[in-house]
């Protein structure tokens, strides 16, 4: 079984180096190959990742390449977690927004749609290469906007399922207040990629009991202190919403508190360096204590189990996809919404609990969604078609309308303003601009 990693360079990887190495009973690869233009990141990153399953013991081999269509080749599965621009592009995402007063963002609000824009050309040439290569590849996005790009891979007829670390997360984390085992905990996970609600926390699997009100009692304060929310709103609203939905909720408080220090961005850029330096020690074979701080948590585990289930064999007798789903393991991911929230077109790209197998990802049925809830993910989905129209087909016009229609803005003044911000930001990365 080969696995390529487009986008090997990221100071992520020795996260997801060292998820293959511990999980291989779960995901047993042959062949790992790791995929980046930028050689002297993996000229770093590749020995490490070799080290890595030396100390683990696993046998696999591991390569390396600035060669997108070489490293592919042969792969069963390309996962694609890349960054168009770098952190210097995601700098400029979490800043130039603020001049309206709007929230700057690498995934929401107008640094959200840069990122769209730069992205899905990229990733929709990176799938067609990987197709005429391996047709029956599976593609597993973890690159932001995980929605849009998902649904850009998925319009495209790519094998394709998004994947995000948000619901692996809470899992956790619940599960570790609970004091259980994480695979006792299933969550009613509903939304769109960061703009997601846990309903329920349920022991036991799908069916089991709701013990979501427990935790809120005996552990509000610790999960609202998480989300950097107030406890009363998790009280008031009864579910657990995903750290992103600040951005909504509070999104003036937000705003005020980034002009006062430094973006992420930023942040991540420091962090990055000591990294890369760390990277270069050759006696240094597990990942270092100051990944946790680069962001991804559980993200190896994630990608692990839904690698895994895509790639399993199917069970004897077992059809194709117009055949529905024999078997599978049950994970959230972000796919096709064919009717689980009717509300949204089919082609929506929905983040939920889905049975995932070598059929792809089937969404499990969702119980009606809050007016509350359904409201925003309703504007929030015709943001991501207007969106992915602009990607796909550019013009300025096309970038206001689809920053008019995000809740986050909304008003002619600020989605005039900051389309005008946005092409002078990133015309280098927009071959239409």
């Amino acid at each position: 079984m080969k696995l390529a990693v487009v986008g090997g360079g990221s100071t992520y990887t020795p996260e997801l180096i060292d998820g293959f190495a511990r999980l291989r009973d779960v995901l047993p690869l042959t062949e790992l190959s790791l995929v980046d233009p930028a050689r002297d990141r993996l000229e770093l990153i590749g020995p490490l990742a070799r080290r890595i399953f030396a100390r683990e013991g696993h046998p696999g081999r591991i390569s390396w390449t600035d060669d997108l269509d070489a490293g592919v080749d042969g792969a069963d599965a390309v996962l694609l977690q890349l960054r168009v621009g770098g952190q210097a592009a995601r700098d400029q995402d979490e800043t130039w927004p603020l001049e309206c007063g709007c929230v700057g963002q690498e995934t929401t609000g107008a640094g959200g749609l840069a990122k769209a824009l730069r992205t899905v050309p990229v990733v929709l040439d990176i799938a067609e290469r990987v197709r005429r290569r391996n047709p029956g590849a599976w593609i597993v996005d973890f690159t932001n906007p995980v929605g849009i790009v998902t649904r850009a891979l998925l319009t495209e007829g790519h094998r394709a399922v998004g994947l995000c670390n948000v619901a692996i997360g809470f899992q956790r984390k619940f599960a570790r207040l609970l004091g259980v085992p994480p695979k006792d905990v299933a969550l009613d996970h509903v939304g769109l990629n960061h703009l997601t609600w846990e309903r329920g926390v349920r022991l036991g699997g799908p069916d089991g009991e709701d013990v979501l009100p427990r935790l809120l009692a005996e552990h509000g304060e610790a999960i609202a202190a998480d989300l950097r929310m107030p406890r009363s709103l998790l009280d008031r609203l009864g579910v657990v919403p995903s750290y992103y939905l600040r951005y909504f909720y509070q999104h003036d408080a937000v705003v005020r508190e980034s002009r006062t220090k430094p973006s992420r961005a930023a942040e991540v850029a420091a962090i990055e360096q000591r990294l890369l330096e760390l990277y270069a020690d050759p006696a240094l074979d597990e990942k270092p204590e100051l990944l946790a701080r680069r962001g991804g948590a559980f993200y190896s585990e994630a990608a692990v189990d839904l690698t895994a289930a895509l790639l399993r064999p199917r069970a004897p007798g077992g059809g194709g996809p117009a055949a529905g789903p024999v078997d599978g393991e049950v994970l959230v991911v972000n796919t096709r919404n064919d009717g689980t929230l009717p509300f949204l077109p089919d082609d929506a790209v929905v983040e939920v609990p889905a049975v995932v197998g070598p059929h792809g990802a089937a969404p499990l049925p969702q119980r009606p969604l809050e007016p509350l809830f359904a409201g925003l993910v309703g504007g929030v989905t015709g943001y991501e078609l207007l969106a992915l129209e602009a990607a796909l087909k550019g013009g300025r016009d096309r970038v206001f309308r689809a920053l008019l229609a995000h809740p986050l803005i909304g008003q002619t003044e600020y989605a005039d303003r900051l389309a005008d911000s946005l092409l002078a930001h990133n015309r280098e990365h927009l071959a239409w601009a």
